[in-house]
């Protein structure tokens, strides 16, 4: 075991700050306690450094596929006893994939800590991937892409986005991927992805809950100490050109009555100041009957049926999208044109001390409420080591969003909030519909 290093952290005026420590295995495994007795449970989750931008463009669809895999069994664990084995001993468990990471994790009882720490360690060292594995998986995720995406009205909203707003980086696909590919992949090719990138030098460990410290770290070392270090994965960089002039795009879905109008600009990484200016933006405009954009076409007006603004928060470039249903007679181009008039009073106009109190408000609370679970310590400590590199971004990040200016947030709308930067996207109804 490598050099540990802990951290008791004191409290602020709004938030109790999180206590933890880390340390690394010998093997890379990197590894974050958080004890907190206040409930007799436990999460012990893992976090894989790979995401859908990990794939070729010819095999997409991979890290999310493992997502599902992975559950199918390991060389101790019979195929179809995981969940039995979980809910057998009172817990919870679930997985998600992002374009950046993976992430696995279990809720136990407190008493079960070396179960979920033994089944973590098997997850990563002896999963079976077979044929019998592939061939299940591919069918629900099939079946899952029918329901979430080509059956859902606006389902294929953000894909659209994506791969109009990126034309050389792997985040203009999306992080389902393709069937077709998944179908033409060999058993060979899904066993190499999983060497590569499955592996303890990839990976984060957090043990968050009510457990013996002393137990956690024999544990720990007794079931993930022998896994074999990986090698080294050289990870590509990927940029992309900026964006001089609107791009325009239409796409026809079969699922929708309302069209939808849709402007997205490429924004900076979520490591940035930037990006947390933008997520102000964001809040600002749509979130909530308060906002800028809600209160006047929604309320005051009545041109739409509803508005949103969300910023895509990624580690490499970041999206941020508006969109608007228009109401009545309304015209989409009507809902842009307010959407700009908006914009351009961010670009030139400081926002008002009241908006600002309000924002810097708003995120003080998101912050407190992010923190307020196990579940959403445990994921929030897995993703400032691995996402961030800096496990104490989990108290910090908030004092990140207290510095932003109202200079600050002007500047990154007039940086990166302009109509010869972005994707004007018409979501339309289709025509035929059986389009796709």
């Amino acid at each position: 075991m490598a050099v540990s290093t802990s951290l008791l952290l004191g409290g602020t005026v709004s938030a109790q700050k999180v206590a933890f420590e880390e340390f690394d295995l010998d093997n890379g495994l990197h590894v974050i306690l958080h004890q907190d007795t206040s409930a007799p449970v436990v999460i012990t989750s893992v976090m894989y450094h790979v995401g859908s931008k990990d794939e070729s463009p010819d095999r997409t669809g991979f890290a999310h596929f493992f997502e599902h895999l992975l559950f199918e069994g390991t060389e101790n664990i019979k195929r179809g006893e995981w969940f039995k084995i979980v809910s057998g001993n009172g817990g919870t468990n679930n997985a998600n994939t992002s374009d950046d990471r993976t992430y696995y994790y279990e809720v136990f009882p407190s008493n079960n800590l070396e179960l979920a720490l033994w089944m973590e360690s098997e997850r990563m060292l002896h999963p079976i991937i077979n044929q019998i594995g592939v061939d299940t998986q591919n069918d629900v995720i099939k079946e899952e892409k029918r329901y979430v995406y080509d059956n859902k009205p606006y389902g294929n909203f953000l894909s659209e986005v994506k791969k109009r707003l990126f034309t050389n980086h792997p985040y203009r696909w999306s992080v389902i991927g393709s069937m077709e590919h998944l179908d033409a992949a060999k058993l060979e090719e899904f066993q190499a992805f999983h060497k590569k990138f499955y592996i303890p030098n990839n990976a984060v460990l957090v043990v968050a809950g009510d457990f013996d410290q002393a137990n956690a770290k024999k544990w720990i070392s007794q079931y993930f100490g022998s896994i074999p270090k990986g090698a080294l994965i050289q990870k590509q960089t990927f940029t992309e050109e900026p964006i001089t002039k609107t791009i325009t795009a239409t796409y026809e879905d079969p699922n929708i009555q309302i069209p939808a109008i849709v402007a997205a600009y490429r924004t900076p990484s979520m490591k940035t100041r930037e990006a947390r200016a933008l997520d102000m933006i964001s809040s600002l405009l749509s979130d909530g009957r308060s906002s800028r954009l809600y209160k006047k076409l929604v309320d005051d007006k009545k041109m739409a049926l509803q508005i949103g603004a969300f910023n895509v928060n990624q580690e490499d470039y970041g999206s941020y999208v508006i969109f608007g249903l228009p109401l009545g007679q309304t015209k989409t181009e009507e809902i842009l044109k307010e959407i700009d008039e908006e914009i351009t009073k961010l670009q030139t106009e400081l926002i008002s001390e009241k908006d600002f109190e309000k924002l810097r408000n708003k995120f003080e609370n998101q912050h407190v409420n992010s923190n307020a679970t196990i579940e959403g310590i445990a994921e929030n400590l897995a993703s400032s080591y691995l996402l961030y590199d800096d496990v104490n971004l989990i108290n910090t990040d908030i004092e990140i969003y207290r510095s932003v200016t109202r200079d600050e947030i002007r500047e990154a709308a007039k940086k990166y909030l302009n109509a010869n930067q972005r994707l004007v996207l018409d979501y339309i109804p289709a025509k035929n519909k059986s389009a796709n």
